[in-house]
């Protein structure tokens, strides 16, 4: 028989969101267990060695492994209890998780699960990205870890494929290095950042290719070079040593898939309410799991506003009876909305309804509910920028399903 452990909640994940979520139910009392398939709890942070972090934490501008340790520092002190190495595969009944340790597998119940798994970068591979395969091809978490844990630089003149925020976070890296990127490609007409962080990579001396995407990566034994196809149809050589792959986050949701949670088509992660409830009433989830992508304080916090609810409702005994959520739908010009349900009649632990565009835009956000407009109202950004609509509870209706859209001007 396998050995059994038990708590009342199992944070499954231990970047900001599920360190703050359990250091946060930990002080209130709760027995903690976080489980962390990594050899140290911190998540991504842990391998970003570059500024700012802990803001809105620690009230102070932290590197990224100095933040991570402190997450894990708080959370200890508050007495979670903390497994690393500790992969969850399943669950043989409701509560009752099966986990892949060191020492063999194990089965643990709990009364409520947090997940928090976090988020990963889209390969190559999923890319359809051609040519050769040399070395020196990674995407962004790989060069970090490159940078913080073995301390040496992959190559010397990298193209970085993508705009998001993780690509300046590539360059920052880079710096860190000695290493020089000789271009920043990005197949949108426009950087997915905002203005004004659109300007870093020129300021850090990196030309911007816009409109391009790389048909060709070439090398024997290392890259040597990428061809780019541009906007205009002509076809250019960037020489260069390395490739990183940037950005294009999916959700980590293979657990939530293996759990057999609702998953939603637009965000990749577990339909949840505004709660951050998922399909099972049993478990919730926080942070990136939940969409792509947000920073670590973003996450750090939205896991403790979740752990307030997860807290509310172990001490109540379960969901309120008789309360049924409504739908929130995505509708024209949105790539996807989250929360997918909203519990009309009161505040949920989500600050509004996040969305993001399909296209970069500018217009209206409009929320329509049984043929009534509840809110309307002006948007811009891309389809990286974060977008959270306020929804006053007291005016939605007891039924029918909220959709959302976008009207461009």
């Amino acid at each position: 028989m396998m050995p059994e452990d038990a708590a009342d909640i199992v944070v499954v994940g231990g970047g900001p969101a599920g360190l703050g979520a359990a250091t946060l139910l930990a002080r209130a009392g709760c027995d903690v267990l976080l489980l962390e398939r990594e050899t140290e709890a911190g998540g991504v942070p842990r391998h970003c060695g570059h500024p700012p972090f802990g803001m809105r934490e620690f009230g102070r501008v932290l590197a990224g492994p100095r933040y991570a340790a402190r997450l894990v520092q708080a959370a200890r002190a508050a007495g979670v209890r903390m497994a690393t190495q500790h992969s969850v595969l399943g669950w043989d009944e409701p509560s009752m998780l099966r986990v892949a340790t060191p020492s063999g597998p194990r089965r643990i119940a709990a009364r409520r699960i947090l997940l928090a798994t976090g988020t990963r970068e889209t390969t190559r591979a999923a890319r359809l990205v051609p040519g050769l395969r040399p070395v020196g091809i990674m995407n962004t978490g790989a060069l970090q870890a490159f940078a913080c844990l073995e301390h040496r630089a992959p190559f010397r003149r990298p193209v970085i494929v993508g705009s998001e925020l993780v690509a300046l976070s590539a360059i920052l890296t880079c710096r860190k290095l000695g290493i020089r990127p000789v271009a920043m490609i990005e197949e949108s007409p426009r950087p997915m950042t905002p203005p004004l962080l659109a300007l870093f990579p020129r300021l850090m001396g990196v030309p911007f290719h816009p409109d391009s995407r790389i048909t060709d990566i070439a090398g024997k034994g290392r890259v040597s070079s990428v061809s780019l196809s541009q906007a205009d149809g002509s076809v250019c050589t960037v020489d260069c040593d390395g490739v990183v792959f940037s950005g294009r986050f999916t959700p980590e949701a293979s657990l939530a898939r293996a759990l057999g949670l609702a998953l939603d088509p637009g965000t990749g992660g577990p339909e949840v309410d505004d709660d951050g409830r998922t399909s099972d009433p049993q478990v919730f989830a926080a942070g990136n799991l939940l969409r792509p992508v947000e920073t670590a304080g973003h996450c750090w916090q939205e896991g403790r506003r979740i752990a307030e609810r997860m807290l509310e409702d172990l001490r109540a005994g379960g969901p309120e009876a008789g309360r049924d959520a409504v739908p929130v739908q995505a509708g024209k010009g949105l790539r996807w909305v989250m929360p997918q349900k909203v519990l009309p009649g009161r505040a949920g632990a989500m600050t509004g309804v996040q969305l993001r565009l399909a296209e970069h835009g500018r217009g209206w956000a409009e929320v329509m509910q049984n043929g009534q407009l509840i809110l309307r109202r002006r948007v811009s950004g891309t389809p990286e920028t974060r977008i959270t609509l306020p929804l006053t509870a007291n005016r939605l209706a007891p039924t029918g399903a909220i959709q959302i859209s976008f009207r461009g001007q």
